[in-house]
C-alpha cells in the first residue's frame, strides 16, 4: 500500500467498490420502516386512483348539456367514499373531492366558478373536456413495480407504500456499526473538566450521524490511549459488528494507536486522502468487519462522515447510490490560490448561502465545531484554486450530503 494521499474521487472509488452488500433480511411493519432499505421490490395489488374522481369541489356533469344561460337541476350528491348513480341527462353531480365521478359524467366545474340557487346551478365558466378529474389508474397501476428494491424509505416512499396497502415490507436487517473514541484528554459531558482535558463532541456527533441514517449503534465509549487498549476494543467491536467507526488516533503520532491495532488484528486498505480537513482517513478489516478510522478533530471527523463514511454504510445497506445534488453559486469570498498557500489538497470550505451568495465562516480550523453549526453546507476547492469574490463555486448543501 503506497504512503501517497489518494484523491477523492480515487478514494471513493476505493472504498465504495471495498461495500459488500448485506444478505440478511427481515419483515419490518411500514410504520417502523423509516430510514430502512427495501430488500424485494414493492408491486402494488391495486389500482390508484381506483376510479375516476373529482381533483375539486364543484359540479360533475355531461360537456354537452352545458350552456352559459343553462341552470341544471342538482339530481344528487356525491361525498368522498361514496359511489353515485348514473348521472340523468340535463342535471348535475354536487361532487366532493376525491368522490368517484358518476357514470355519464364528462367533467368537473369547480364550486367557484358555480351559482347556484334553489337546487340548481348555472356554470358561468365553459368546462373543459376532462377538467378537473383524476383518471383510474393515473398513480398507479395494478402488477406495477411501485418501489425498487435498493430504495430508501422516507416519508414519501412510505406514503406510497401505504397507498397501496403495505402494512408490512421486506428490508434489509439494519446494519450494525461498532462506535469507539480515542483520546486521553476527552472528557464526558457532564463531568468535571480538569485542566488540559476538552469534552468528547464527537461521540455526540457520530452517534446522531449514525442514528439518522438507520443504523443500529454499537457504542463502546472511550478507549484509554494505549495499544493494549485499543487492541481490546477493535477486537471487541469487529466481533461485535459488521463496521467498525473510530474517531482520533488514525495519524503517525507516538499516542496515535488505531493504524497500529488494525495492522495487528486485520489489514489496511487505504489510508490518507488528499482532502482538507480530513486527510487521515483510514480503512480496512479486521476479521470479517470493516474499519473505518475518522480524524480526531471534528470537523475532519464531520466532513470525513459525510464524503465517505455515509455513502459507504448506505451501499453496505444495499441503497441505491446517490450523487450528491451540488449547485454552483458565486463567492461572497477570497481564496488564495497557487504556490504554498494552496495546498495539494482539496479543501471543503464551511460556508452558509446568503442572498445566493455562499459566505464564509471567518476560522476554517478544523477544531473549530462551530463553523458546522453556523453552516448549511460546504465550499469544494480543487487544489490550487484561486477565487474571488464573484467567482462561481461549487456549493454542497448539508442537507444533501446528509439525505
Amino acid at each position: 500500500m503506497s504512503d501517497a494521499p489518494l484523491s477523492l474521487d480515487a478514494a471513493q472509488t476505493k472504498l465504495f467498490a471495498a461495500a459488500r452488500l448485506l444478505d440478511s433480511f427481515e419483515a419490518c411493519a411500514a410504520a417502523k420502516a423509516r430510514g430502512r432499505v427495501l430488500a424485494t421490490p414493492l408491486v402494488s395489488r391495486v389500482t390508484v386512483p381506483p376510479l375516476d374522481n373529482a381533483a375539486m369541489d364543484g359540479y360533475a356533469l355531461r360537456l354537452a348539456d352545458w350552456s352559459c344561460e343553462a341552470w341544471l337541476p342538482v339530481s344528487q350528491r356525491i361525498p368522498a367514499g361514496h359511489l353515485g348513480r348514473e348521472l340523468v341527462p340535463g342535471t348535475a353531480a354536487r361532487i366532493f373531492t376525491g368522490a368517484p365521478l358518476p357514470p355519464g359524467a364528462d367533467c368537473v366545474v369547480m364550486q367557484e366558478d358555480c351559482e347556484v340557487d334553489a337546487g340548481r346551478v348555472r356554470i358561468a365558466v365553459a368546462p373543459r373536456p376532462g377538467g378537473h378529474i383524476r383518471r383510474a389508474g393515473e398513480d398507479i397501476r395494478a402488477d406495477q413495480v411501485v418501489l425498487d428494491a435498493g430504495t430508501r424509505l422516507g416519508p414519501a416512499q412510505l406514503g406510497v407504500a401505504a397507498s397501496v396497502g403495505a402494512s408490512e415490507l421486506h428490508v434489509v436487517r439494519r446494519l450494525k456499526v461498532a462506535v469507539f473514541f480515542t483520546g486521553d484528554e476527552l472528557v464526558t459531558p457532564g463531568q468535571p473538566l480538569p485542566p488540559g482535558r476538552i469534552y468528547n463532541s464527537n461521540r455526540a456527533t457520530l452517534s446522531a450521524l449514525l442514528e439518522q441514517l438507520g443504523v443500529e449503534v454499537i457504542d463502546l465509549g472511550q478507549v484509554p490511549d494505549r495499544l493494549d487498549a485499543t487492541v481490546a476494543a477493535l477486537r471487541l467491536a469487529a466481533g461485535a459488528a459488521d463496521v467498525v467507526l473510530t474517531s482520533g488516533g488514525v495519524s503517525v503520532g507516538e499516542e496515535d494507536h488505531v493504524k497500529a491495532a488494525v495492522e495487528q488484528l486485520g489489514s489496511i486498505e487505504m489510508w490518507k486522502v488528499a482532502i482538507k480537513p480530513g486527510k487521515p482517513l483510514l480503512y480496512g478489516r479486521v476479521g470479517e468487519a470493516d474499519f473505518l478510522g475518522l480524524p480526531g478533530n471534528p470537523v475532519s471527523a464531520f466532513v470525513v462522515f459525510c464524503l465517505f463514511v455515509r455513502p459507504f454504510l448506505l451501499r453496505r445497506m444495499g441503497a441505491h447510490a446517490r450523487s450528491v445534488l451540488a449547485c454552483t453559486v458565486p463567492a461572497a469570498f477570497d481564496w488564495p490560490g497557487g504556490g504554498r498557500a494552496a495546498g495539494t489538497r482539496r479543501e471543503f470550505l464551511r460556508a452558509r448561502l446568503e442572498e445566493g451568495r455562499a459566505l464564509l465562516y471567518a476560522n476554517q480550523s478544523s477544531g473549530v465545531l462551530t463553523s458546522l453549526a453556523w453552516a448549511d453546507g460546504l465550499v469544494d476547492v480543487e487544489a490550487g484554486i484561486r477565487i474571488m469574490s464573484g467567482d462561481p463555486v461549487r456549493f454542497l448543501p448539508l442537507s444533501a450530503l446528509l439525505d
